[in-house]
């Protein structure tokens, strides 16, 4: 456009203007106006997207601009396992073992919050994406998002399935990981089914999303989702060993400085106490695990539960 402007004074000097009422005059202002009321679609590509998606709700916000860590990629990248927890730190209680396993077993994975959880009590949503982008380096995740929906009054809506689609089809996973089924915190029930429902529409060919380059992204629906166990203690459908990375799950769980293990540190000693805050958590923590494992003959578990029930081909490779 400051080419065109440029050649318009150009042009404006070779014409008598002091001649009132210069025809060439006259078409050539008439030409400058008809042009800047015109968007012309090869101005930029981003103008070129906005058309073809306009009837579209906005794609999911990425943290690209907010990831300072170099071990975490700035791009979704395609990955076996999407963890999605509805709050920073869900993922790390929940699945984090689980995770540390498959990563050593040569799997990849990322990981997928929903909010910033910026209505608990201690911290903020900016001190609990600083403490997620530290835990997600220390699993050694490919990546880490967050859709900014909106702690606690999250819905279930046309808009926030269209952005959790969005990521599933960008990365591509074989299995997602999902909250409790039920829980204590009444997001996590919520999410739960949203995640649920997300990665079998994701599956469907007529509902069109695009990626970030405008183009429109394939069906991709997982093989399967299994929704970790969170707070309440479920009977389990399967439990995962963990006994190996029990040690560092609690790392990952203890970088959340603002919400766990508070009398280890002064940082946030004035913070209001929570039922999650202090040593006994932690314990409590421990202590599940080492309940879901019994069974199983581990020293220490994660425990899942499914809506469908899972097969095998082997009996054998059952415990």
């Amino acid at each position: 456009m400051r080419k065109i402007a440029g050649l318009y004074d150009d042009v404006k000097k070779c014409v008598d203007c002091s001649r009132e009422g210069s025809p060439l005059l006259a078409l050539l202002e008439k030409g400058r106006a008809r042009f800047a009321s015109t968007k012309l679609s090869h101005v930029t590509d981003s103008s070129v997207t906005q058309k073809r998606t306009s009837h579209l709700r906005p794609r999911p916000k990425t943290l690209r601009t907010q990831n300072r860590f170099s071990g975490l990629s700035f791009n979704i990248m395609t990955v076996d396992i999407l963890a999605i927890g509805v709050h920073p730190d869900d993922v790390e209680l929940g699945s984090s073992g689980t995770l540390l396993r498959h990563a050593e077993l040569g799997y990849s994975f990322g990981l997928l919050d929903l909010t910033r959880g910026e209505l608990g009590s201690r911290g903020s949503g900016k001190i609990r994406t600083a403490e997620a982008y530290n835990a997600a380096e220390m699993m050694g995740a490919k990546f880490r998002e967050n859709l900014d929906m909106a702690d606690g009054f999250m819905v279930y809506n046309e808009d926030n399935l269209r952005k959790i689609i969005t990521v599933i089809r960008r990365c591509q996973p074989k299995i997602v990981l999902a909250n409790a089924l039920d829980d204590r915190h009444p997001d996590h029930g919520r999410a739960a089914k949203l995640v649920a429902d997300a990665c079998f529409y994701s599956g469907l060919i007529k509902i069109e999303t695009f990626g970030d380059d405008g183009q429109p992204q394939g069906k991709w629906r997982p093989n399967a989702v299994y929704h970790y166990i969170q707070d309440r203690n479920r009977k389990p459908d399967f439990v995962v060993d963990i006994t190996d990375y029990l040690k560092k799950k609690m790392e990952c769980i203890r970088c959340y400085k603002s919400q766990f293990d508070d009398h280890e540190s002064n940082e946030y000693q004035e913070e209001v106490k929570t039922p999650i805050s202090g040593k006994d958590f932690m314990a409590f923590i421990e202590a599940k695990g080492r309940s879901f494992g019994r069974e199983a003959g581990y020293d220490f578990a994660e425990g899942f539960e499914v809506a469908r029930y899972p097969g095998v081909s082997d009996l054998f490779d059952l415990k």
